[in-house]
């Protein structure tokens, strides 16, 4: 998710400025005032138990059961049905994949083709949205909000002009987005705010040792570091190597010229850094980890110290690149790195909006951008028949051909029933390197470079708390814990947007949500795509049992000196698996530099007749701006080149 840095960019302090975003306190500007919500909630019940409504399933959500076996079936075993019933349904267009880019192609298609255009889009999971999914509890007569996957909008003045388009078509115009921004409370560290209080939990002699501060500034020389470090349960040889690294006091690099030391940095991994040059023990960097593991899905051992320090990693001071240019570069660089907006649930609210737009039946009254996040979505609405655009949950794709008869045949399996479709045009908005598997036919250079990236697998939990009243004893919204199970353990989104009222009060019911990297911190000498398929794996091997195990522990660690007790105060626990997350982006320690339209991702996302693919693979950046811009070319390509 880190900008690529050249060696020139380099030279000319670039890099400087984009590592230094830590540096100093570089408060977002806030922008005008936008009415997002300051009005009281408006009326909102949870659906019937016997409603349809996934955000409100708890236990094991994600790669759900029923959403991978029958595509497992087809890559591990090359097994599918043999015979499918054939279904009198033609679409102009079908879509494989109702996550953004899906989402997104099906709406680039109709504000194209007109909204009489028949649209089909197919998905495996039992709600749209892809990673962007959204996770939705009531308790005691409120309804409490959180992240099931995909977060942020992330530096939209930068969107491309199709993308921007889509933005605004949905009403989340440049007033909106500075509203959003002006709803997200200063003192919430997700949210982008890197002037909030943020904890470091390590374990200790007696339990876990939190310890309270902005980490994630003090780890780069902000004020109060070198107190901050010796409180940390080390020894204290080790913190002083630590205050020596953070604080600046040397340039480990100090023999080589500006040129080595970039060469140096793209081609040493930042572990390996801090160990031979910084002099740490192994067992004291998973203190520079935590970010690094939920932000890129890979530890310092798989990322060049230039990556590294770009994602947000210690270091800059310690490498000699304090020259003048720090000040105005980096104040820069932060405003747009930090240039964040959110909503409660995520860009779930964002797929909402989509969907609503495609299907206005599934929320009659929602208006937009105001109401998003507390209107009731009636998901018997998406896949009716005399819907022009349809969605339909819990299918499977096993096949899609071009045939003879200009029609693009669609296979799949919805809830164990081998159908058949047909579609003038088909867009392949699912996991790329299930896509050689769906289409055969492909050229074999093709296949191999969609088999080529590999998604990169997170977990995110979300737990509901009978009340906030130890979270609030803390004094942060978020706590770092490097070397526990998940990574990060902050308060669920706190702004008031979308109509939704965040809880107010220690006393309210609060969701705490919880981010996990799968792949071993301390793994070191494997290439990084053989280690996101092993904690793809590791994902599928643990039950929902362990994850509540984990959950709990960490938890009462963490919070139990400050009155929490697990077993009353939790409700309820929803683990989101993100097998296959976010897009692979190649890595510097493991991927060549490949000349221009013959990298993998460019190779694997040519137009196949009248099938094209869409995802973010296919653009290798795992932000949704990538998936917009993917599903706008590919409807390009079927609607401007496509065959006769």
């Amino acid at each position: 998710m880190s900008k690529s840095i050249t060696r020139r960019d380099f030279i000319n302090g670039v890099a400087i400025g984009t590592g230094g975003l830590m540096l100093q306190a570089c408060g977002a500007d806030k922008g005008p005032s936008a009415l997002v919500t300051t009005q009281a909630p408006m009326p909102f019940s949870p659906p019937g138990i016997d409603q349809y409504y996934p955000p409100t399933l708890t236990g094991m959500r994600g790669s759900h059961k029923g959403s991978y076996e029958v595509a497992h079936a087809l890559a591990w075993k090359g097994q599918k049905p043999a015979q499918y019933q054939t279904l009198d349904e033609h679409y102009d267009l079908v879509v494989v994949g109702a996550g953004m880019s899906g989402l997104a192609a099906a709406w680039y298609y109709r504000e194209k083709m007109g909204p009489e255009a028949r649209i089909l889009i197919l998905d495996n999971h039992d709600d749209f949205g892809g990673h962007a999914k959204r996770n939705e509890f009531h308790h005691d007569g409120r309804m409490v909000l959180s992240l099931g996957g995909a977060q942020n909008i992330e530096n939209y003045t930068s969107y491309s002009q199709s993308s921007a388009a889509l933005l605004n078509g949905l009403g989340l115009t440049k007033d909106v987005l500075d509203g959003i921004r002006e709803n997200t409370p200063n003192d919430y560290a997700m949210g982008g705010n890197y002037d909030a209080q943020n904890s470091m939990a390590l374990p200790g002699a007696n339990g876990h040792v939190v310890r309270n501060g902005n980490w994630v500034k003090m780890l780069h020389g902000a004020e109060g570091y070198v107190e901050a470090i010796r409180g940390l349960p080390l020894a204290e040889s080790e913190q002083d190597k630590l205050i020596d690294f953070v604080g600046g006091e040397r340039d480990y690099l100090a023999e080589l010229s500006l040129s080595e030391k970039y060469d140096y940095a793209s081609s040493v991994s930042y572990n390996q850094f801090l160990v031979e040059r910084v002099g740490l023990e192994e067992g004291t960097l998973p203190l520079f980890s935590a970010w690094l593991m939920v932000y890129k899905g890979l530890s310092g051992w798989n990322l060049s110290v230039l990556e590294a320090i770009v994602s947000g990693a210690a270091g800059l001071r310690a490498m000699g690149w304090l020259g003048g240019l720090v000040d105005s570069l980096s104040v820069q660089f932060s405003e747009s790195l930090l240039d964040v907006r959110m909503f409660p649930d995520g860009n779930a609210s964002i797929a909402r909006m989509l969907v609503k737009q495609l299907i206005p039946a599934v929320a009659p009254n929602m208006k937009g951008v105001e109401d998003v996040a507390i209107s009731r979505f009636n998901y018997q609405a998406l896949d009716k028949a005399d819907n022009n655009t349809r969605i339909r949950l819990n299918s499977t794709v096993v096949g899609v051909r071009e045939k003879p008869d200009n029609k693009v045949h669609i296979d799949y399996v919805k809830e164990g029933e081998p159908l058949r479709i047909s579609a003038s045009h088909c867009v392949l908005a699912c996991y790329n390197g299930l896509i050689p598997h769906l289409c055969p036919e492909l050229p074999e250079a093709q296949k191999e470079a969609l088999k080529y990236g590999v998604k990169v697998p997170f977990v995110y939990a979300n737990v509901l708390l009978e009340n906030g009243q130890a979270f609030s004893k803390l004094g942060t919204s978020m706590i770092q814990c490097p070397q526990d199970p998940f990574q990060i353990i902050s308060t669920a989104p706190t702004m008031s947007v979308g109509g939704y009222q965040p809880p107010s009060k220690p006393e309210d019911p609060m969701a705490v949500f919880m981010m996990s990297s799968p792949i071993s911190i301390s793994q070191k000498g494997v290439k990084g795509r053989d280690l996101l398929r092993v904690g793809r794996h590791k994902i599928y091997a643990t039950s929902f049992a362990d994850y509540e195990k984990q959950i709990r522990d960490q938890l009462q660690a963490t919070l139990g000196p400050l009155g929490f007790n697990q077993e009353t105060d939790i409700k309820a626990i929803t683990v989101n698996r993100i097998s296959h997350g976010y897009a692979y982006q190649y890595l510097a320690l493991d991927d060549p530099e490949w000349p221009e339209g013959k990298a993998p991702h460019e190779i694997g996302r040519a137009q196949f007749g009248r099938i094209s693919i869409a995802n973010s693979d296919s653009e290798a950046r795992a932000f949704m701006d990538a998936a917009w811009d993917a599903a706008w070319r590919a409807v390009e390509e079927q609607t401007s080149h496509s065959p006769a």
